[in-house]
């Protein structure tokens, strides 16, 4: 049974395991482990209590008028069950008392979070992919 927590209580990195699929240069999960940390915000879906983390999102923010969500990710065998859907509700309930809240995401997953709330927008993004490992 899939278990959701705000915090980090009881995960370390032998908890995070397979994600950044398809990344040329994925975060180590002791990276992982601490982009987790740095987050203002962050939801996590485990295996059980004390099981691995099957899906994760985070935000960071200035707590007053702005939100990015950089990460959601669920491990392949999750997917399909409604993890990041479930993810997704959390953390826009956490953020409900911000203005804006913001992500950037490929054309072929926006009916995805179109479902949930978010629309379509325009922006500008930098990519430093040589720092993408976050080594």
């Amino acid at each position: 049974m899939v278990m959701y927590q705000n915090s980090l209580t009881g995960v370390d990195a032998s908890h995070l395991q397979g994600f950044f699929v398809g990344w040329p240069s994925p975060p180590a999960p002791a990276t992982h482990l601490r982009i987790l940390a740095g987050s203002s915000h962050v939801v996590l879906a485990r295996e059980g209590e004390r099981g691995p983390v099957v899906g994760f999102i985070t935000a960071v923010s200035d707590g007053v008028s702005c939100a990015y969500i950089p990460h959601l990710e669920v491990l392949p065998g999750h997917q399909g069950r409604g993890v990041g859907s479930e993810l997704l509700r959390r953390m826009l309930a956490a953020l409900r008392q911000i203005y804006m809240i913001d992500l950037i995401c490929d054309a072929d997953v926006q009916p995805f979070y179109e479902r949930l709330g978010m629309r379509p927008y325009s922006g500008m993004i930098l990519r430093n992919y040589d720092r993408q490992s976050g080594e």
